[in-house]
């Protein structure tokens, strides 16, 4: 577990669990003591270790792999905070129903923390990164050094105008936390991209790319 960040307004706290080495985010408002978590890998006993006596409001996912849920229905035999999912990720393979549904510009307030949803479609169909100050949970979206996987040459081209038109248009400073791996910022994604972008691609690219590549 580590802690990404920790002041007298929130503590950040990112734990690597599953068998895909999965990043699930736990929020805290320190003035209130509410938390969010954000994904459920397998693993749910530490996750509800590291919630501790913090009371969990909301159960964030920012899309339905089965590498970013496969601790939810362990972990909602404890906890019974509201699961939020956007409508074209409810799918029927989420073990339990959702209660709420994101949309692109929500903001949820978890105490006095304020959660900012953006929907950045192309990893899935319903993929949304959230957004906490300047950090920025990113889900499957962006890594260091590239996009997240995409099935499709139009899913494809659907998760770079994710990137392009909503993310870039953050501030360079943002910090990015990726669903696996270490962080990155706005500013390294948007250096890295202009590479890519200066280059001459096949239509039918796809899969797990990088802006190297």
């Amino acid at each position: 577990m580590d802690i990404i960040l920790d002041n007298s307004d929130m503590t950040i706290k990112r734990m690597e669990l599953g068998s895909w080495d999965t990043n699930a985010y736990i929020i805290v408002c320190n003035k209130t003591g509410k938390s969010a978590l954000i994904d459920v890998p397998a693993g749910a006993p530490t996750i509800i270790k590291h919630l501790g006596d913090t009371t969990c409001e909301c159960i964030f996912l920012t899309h339905s792999h089965i590498d970013h849920i496969g601790g939810l229905k362990a972990l909602r035999e404890r906890i019974t905070a509201p699961l939020a999912v956007h409508p074209a990720d409810n799918a029927k393979w989420l073990s339990v129903p959702p209660e709420m549904l994101l949309s692109d510009g929500d903001a949820v307030f978890i105490g006095n923390v304020k959660i900012e949803v953006i929907y950045t479609p192309g990893h899935t169909a319903g993929s949304v990164c959230l957004k906490i100050k300047d950090h920025l949970l990113a889900g499957d979206t962006l890594f260091p050094g590239g996009p997240g996987r995409t099935d499709s040459p139009a899913s494809f081209i659907q998760i770079i105008e994710s990137i392009t038109q909503k993310l870039f248009n953050l501030p360079d400073s943002t910090l990015v936390y990726p669903g696996h791996g270490g962080p990155t910022t706005v500013k390294s994604a948007k250096e890295e991209y202009a590479g890519f972008a200066a280059r001459s691609h096949g239509a039918g690219l796809c899969g797990d790319v990088t802006w190297l590549m």
